[in-house]
């Protein structure tokens, strides 16, 4: 009997659905007619959305940043009523979920997979010995290993923490004064990251110069690797990465899309993902794509939904069917594109600590072309005083009718909307 027979619908469980892809996650499975249980601490920077709660048909509260007792709020309703697949809602998940899987018997990544990709120390390693582009590196937890690090590395580098996500703490650095700052700021950040403090723990790696990318895709159990789309990724201005935009699809001649299309399947093996979704980011350099990182998980700031107007792929159906062995047809993974481009712009408050109006909002979100908007802070509300995704006011998600007219619209809505 097929999985998702409405007379036997399968009963499955998300782990803190706190990113884009994983909020799109469940509602997709609730349209899907699989019965979605979300566990989640619910608070904080883990609190679940109105959407989120409304789509799930049961909120299973507990502290996720503890696996023992992640483990055995999960078992006892296994138990009660069996589970048939586990799967993440955010990339600081992905190993947690895979060990409550492998507790319970469930399909899954290998442990071992998933805490390749989510140690980005590990999987620069895994990339290099396979004989791929990467770039130099070296690991450091103190600021004598941080000295060592940059002899090796050399400069301008790149410092970021080893499992953190949302550009958090990813900074350039062209000399030794830099680098020393950026990582003293790390160790002294009091806001947590889905409740977890950050680890002292970075990776010093050499600077590349070209555009920014992410390869979206998808691992059959059969050892097929699709890549669905390339995006653009739009940057503010460094030393940080912060990312202020996506743009689908990427504007490159179809001799480069091969060319990152054959290297991204190579790092996908390199790394050992075998089944389901994953999110792949790269720079485009002289010499061809080299990777930043990849994740075994969906993409975040909504690329799922840039990536279902463009192509008509839904990723988080991939994930359901990869999980519950369903077929992609079976799960209705394929239907027709709505758009030739879209994307989306992030605004900022400018280094603002709070902001009292974000003008020209309105008349930006009544344009027919702009499909989606949300904003983040209220006016009055303390923004965080760091240079990451956390400090991002909101988002316009935007189609247009080509690559180059969604990156003249992404300029445009930049410039229509100020935060005073």
């Amino acid at each position: 009997m097929s999985r998702i027979d409405p007379l036997q619908p399968a009963r499955i469980v998300v782990v803190e659905p706190a990113s884009s892809g994983g909020a799109t996650l469940i509602g997709v499975a609730a349209e899907m007619g699989l019965r979605v249980v979300v566990a989640s601490a619910d608070s904080g920077d883990r609190r679940l959305s109105d959407a989120v709660r409304g789509a799930a048909e049961t909120v299973l509260t507990v502290e996720t940043n503890d696996q023992a007792a992640l483990e055995a709020a999960v078992r006892e309703l296994h138990d009660q009523e069996p589970f048939e697949a586990v799967l993440a809602g955010s990339d600081i998940y992905v190993s947690a979920t895979a060990r409550v899987a492998a507790a319970l018997g469930l399909p899954g990544l290998p442990v071992e997979t998933v805490d390749r990709v989510r140690d980005k120390s590990v999987m620069r390693a895994a990339v290099a010995e396979a004989g791929l582009r990467t770039p130099r590196f070296a690991q450091a937890t103190s600021d004598e290993e941080l000295r060592a690090a940059a002899a090796h590395v050399g400069f301008p580098c790149v410092m970021k923490p080893v499992a953190c996500s949302g550009s958090i703490h990813v900074s350039r650095a062209d000399d030794m004064d830099q680098l020393t700052a950026a990582f003293q700021r790390l160790v002294t950040d009091p806001v947590p990251d889905m409740g977890q403090l950050h680890e002292h723990r970075v990776l010093v790696e050499e600077y590349v110069t070209g555009p920014e990318f992410s390869a979206d895709g998808y691992v059959l159990d059969s050892g097929e690797v699709t890549l669905v789309a390339l995006t653009r990724t739009l940057l503010g201005p460094e030393p940080d990465f912060v990312e202020m935009g996506h743009l689908t699809p990427a504007q490159v001649d179809s001799g480069t899309l091969e060319a990152v299309e054959a290297y991204v399947v190579d790092v996908v093996r390199a790394v050992h993902l075998t089944s389901g979704p994953f999110h792949c980011e790269l720079r485009l350099t002289a010499e061809g794509p080299v990777l930043i990182e990849i994740g075994a998980r969906l993409p975040g700031d909504r690329i799922v939904e840039l990536l279902r107007l463009v192509t008509g792929v839904s990723l988080p159906k991939v994930a359901i069917a990869t999980s519950l062995g369903l077929g992609l047809d079976e799960a209705g993974v394929f239907a027709d594109p709505q758009a030739k481009s879209a994307g989306i712009r992030f605004f900022s408050a400018g280094g603002r600590s709070s902001y009292r109006e974000l003008t020209g909002w309105q008349e930006m979100a009544a344009l027919p072309e702009v499909t989606e908007t949300s904003v983040y802070f209220a006016p009055g509300e303390l923004i965080p005083g760091v240079e990451d995704c956390r400090s991002r006011l909101g988002h316009a998600l935007f189609t247009a009718d080509s690559p180059q007219g969604a990156l003249d619209r992404w300029q445009a809505l930049g410039d229509a909307v100020v935060a005073v």
